[in-house]
C-alpha cells in the first residue's frame, strides 16, 4: 500500500465522508444514496489494487474531500464541529481496534458473510445495512470510549435511521485502518494539517471535473 500524502488523503476522505454522512442522517434522516453506497462498499473491498479502488472513482469521493477541507481549514459550517468531532473519534476507536486481534477477526468474518447479501440485495439495501449495524453493536460499541452522535431525535430514534449511523460509523473505522496503513498518523493532523486541506483541495477539483467531463 502506498504511503504517500495522496493515498493518506483519500482514506481521511474516506474517514470524513462517513463523519458527514452521519451528521446527515443524524439531523435530516437522509444522506446522498451514492455517497452511503461509496461508504459501504469500502467494508468490502478486503483486497484492494490501490486506495483510490477501495472507493470507487475519485467522484466517489467528493463529499469526504469538502468535508476534510472544511473542517481541518475553514470551519465555516454549523456542522463542521460534529463531523470533526465524529472523523476524530473514528479515528480514535480504530487505534483502540488495532490492539484487540480478536474483535478484529470477528468483524472481518462477519463482514465476510455479509458479501453475499450485498452482492444479492445492493450495498444500501436495509437488510445488508442492519447487518453492519449489528456488527457495529457487537463489537466497537463495548468499548469504553463510545461515539455520542448529536441530532434530531425524532430522526435518529426511527430504526433505520439508527442502522444507518451503526454501519456508516463501522465504515469509517474502515478508513481509518487504511489511512493508518498508508502512513497517516494522528499528530499528522496538526503538523501537516496545512498539506492535507491542499491536497483534499487539489483531488477535489479533479473529482468536480471528472463529473462534467
Amino acid at each position: 500500500m502506498s504511503r504517500s500524502l495522496h493515498d493518506q488523503t483519500l482514506a481521511l476522505a474516506g474517514v470524513f465522508q462517513a463523519a458527514t454522512l452521519v451528521q446527515q442522517v443524524a439531523h435530516q434522516g437522509q444522506c446522498a444514496e451514492s455517497s452511503l453506497e461509496t461508504s459501504v462498499r469500502s467494508l468490502f473491498a478486503t483486497e484492494p489494487d490501490s486506495t483510490l479502488a477501495v472507493y470507487g472513482d475519485l467522484k466517489d469521493l467528493r463529499e469526504g474531500l469538502a468535508a476534510l477541507v472544511s473542517v481541518l481549514s475553514e470551519q465555516s459550517r454549523r456542522e463542521d464541529v460534529d463531523i470533526l468531532r465524529y472523523g476524530l473519534n473514528l479515528i480514535q476507536l480504530e487505534a483502540r481496534l488495532k490492539s484487540q486481534p480478536d474483535m478484529l477477526d470477528v468483524i472481518s468474518s462477519r463482514i465476510e458473510q455479509a458479501r453475499h447479501t450485498a452482492r444479492h440485495f445492493g450495498y444500501t439495501h436495509g437488510n445488508l445495512i442492519k447487518n453492519l449495524a449489528s456488527i457495529y453493536t457487537d463489537t466497537i460499541s463495548t468499548f469504553k470510549l463510545r461515539i455520542q452522535v448529536s441530532g434530531d431525535p425524532n430522526k435518529l430514534q426511527m430504526e433505520d435511521n439508527a442502522a444507518r449511523v451503526r454501519a456508516l460509523l463501522l465504515a469509517g473505522i474502515r478508513s481509518a485502518v487504511l489511512w493508518r496503513q498508508t502512513g497517516g498518523r494522528r499528530w499528522h493532523l496538526i503538523f501537516f494539517r496545512k498539506r492535507i486541506v491542499a491536497k483534499a483541495r487539489e483531488l477535489a477539483e479533479q473529482a468536480n471535473q471528472s463529473v462534467y467531463h
